[in-house]
């Protein structure tokens, strides 16, 4: 999937120029943590979070140093810390550096943007950086929830359920090239062959768990300790 498919479209935004009282009652009251900041012509600025709240005058919360260290400290970056906390427009509280993509950007860079940049939303732009959309965490959500749906209403049988389970396990590096062996009957799913770690037996169950269809997993698969030689036969009953 894209950015474009799983956006939010309009997207409430404000200017530089609206106060922080305008812009922290927006947020509340539309149960959201941040807020693109664009120009008249749409263009994206910035972006304003609560975490640019928290450090304030008016909550006693902004930053305190050690004498020491304000002695050291340029007068540049105080006079900053100043306006961080007690600046009423949001163009001079908000983050200017935000990292933007465009519609056709697939989830997999945008998860990577939101882990690496540690933020919650990411704007989407058009070729001129007008703002057309965000992708919030909530988005990817909603996705989720949807992309499972769809799946587990595919129609299904038992060579559909094996030839996936097949497929996947052949994607996968922990699953020993083969030597997990897939058996289905009526929906049921029996594991048989050979792991080298007690955790690709769960890893195995979660395979046959993410495929639609799939009504029982019976585990019959043994465990081979590689450097002792140990042998963990399966659960008792087989069955997960």
């Amino acid at each position: 999937m894209r950015a474009e498919t799983v956006m939010t479209s309009p997207v409430i935004s404000v200017s530089p120029q609206t106060t922080i009282d305008d812009a922290a009652k927006l947020m509340l009251s539309h149960k959201i943590s941040g807020l693109p900041v664009v120009e008249t012509d749409g263009r994206l600025v910035g972006i304003v979070s609560e975490g640019d709240f928290l450090r304030r005058g008016e909550l006693g919360t902004g930053k305190k140093r050690a004498r020491w260290l304000e002695f050291l400290l340029s007068p540049g970056q105080a006079a900053s810390d100043y306006v961080q906390a007690h600046a009423t427009r949001v163009g001079e509280v908000m983050t200017h550096d935000v990292e933007t993509v465009t519609g056709e950007v697939p989830l997999e860079s945008i998860v990577d943007i939101m882990t690496r940049r540690r933020v919650k939303r990411v704007p989407v732009v058009d070729a001129g950086g007008r703002l057309v959309g965000i992708v919030s965490r909530s988005d990817l959500m909603k996705a989720l929830v949807k992309a499972r749906e769809e799946a587990a209403a595919a129609p299904d049988d038992d060579n559909a359920i094996r030839a996936a389970l097949t497929k996947e396990f052949g994607r996968q590096s922990w699953s020993g090239n083969g030597l997990i062996r897939v058996h289905v009957a009526d929906g049921a799913v029996d594991l048989t062959g050979t792991i080298f770690d007690e955790r690709e037996r769960a890893a195995a169950r979660v395979v046959c768990e993410n495929v639609p269809g799939v009504k029982k997993v019976i585990d019959n698969l043994v465990c081979v300790e590689p450097i002792s030689g140990l042998v963990i036969m399966p659960p008792k009953d087989g069955q997960d």
